[in-house]
């Protein structure tokens, strides 16, 4: 069941704490970026705990065949305050490598501070869905979205919370809230980090 969207960081964290995908929740605020939740998915699918993972940053993940260029493209995106995916090689904690599509997204306060980095990782398996095929789900999903649906996940994948979205499409707060709270639906039941990633994988 997805949780609508509540400028309260504990329901952002709240909503990937039920999400089948793997993400993290990661402060800008602190020294180094550090990740401060994880998701049951993100522990099944790198196999670290959440005290091995919490107070780190995701690079841990990174090995030594993990493409730099690729690791400097995440934080371009991080410096920049801007939704970042890349396919890149990690590992998992018994050193397995695997191909993952990361992507990290900003989450702002109302008056534009940076708050939170969201990040979500789907594992992607040898041989199996091109980020062609995604981005063609991705896209046929938005499509179902009305027009108003669509301007709000957009300001959702900006990063832009409940206040800041309603300001700037001159709407009242609740109805931000109902059309967000019908287009996680649409999207398959979505939480925040897997919409913002529906967003992003579609090109809005």
């Amino acid at each position: 069941m997805a949780t609508a969207w509540s400028d309260d960081g504990d329901a952002l964290i709240a909503s990937i704490q039920r999400s089948p995908f793997a993400a993290v929740i990661s402060d800008p605020r602190l020294p180094a970026n550090p990740i401060i939740a994880a998701n049951p998915s993100f522990c099944e699918l790198t196999g670290y705990p959440p005290d091995e993972i919490i107070g780190r940053n995701c690079k841990f993940l990174a090995g030594a065949a993990t493409e730099p260029w690729l690791t400097e493209r995440i934080g371009d995106g991080i410096r920049r305050r801007q939704p970042v995916l890349v396919e890149i090689l990690n590992y998992k904690r018994d050193r397995t490598p695997f191909r993952n599509a990361v992507l990290v997204a900003p989450i702002f306060e109302a008056d534009g501070t940076l708050r939170y980095f969201v990040g979500s990782q789907v594992e992607l398996p040898p041989g199996g869905e091109s980020s062609f095929s995604r981005r063609d789900c991705a896209v046929a999903m938005v499509k179902t979205l009305s027009p108003r649906q669509r301007q709000i996940l957009e300001r959702i994948a900006a990063g832009d919370r409940t206040k800041v979205i309603a300001w700037y499409l001159r709407l009242s707060e609740k109805t931000v809230k109902m059309h967000r709270t019908l287009l996680l639906r649409k999207l398959n039941g979505a939480s925040t980090a897997e919409a913002i990633r529906i967003a992003v994988e579609a090109g809005l």
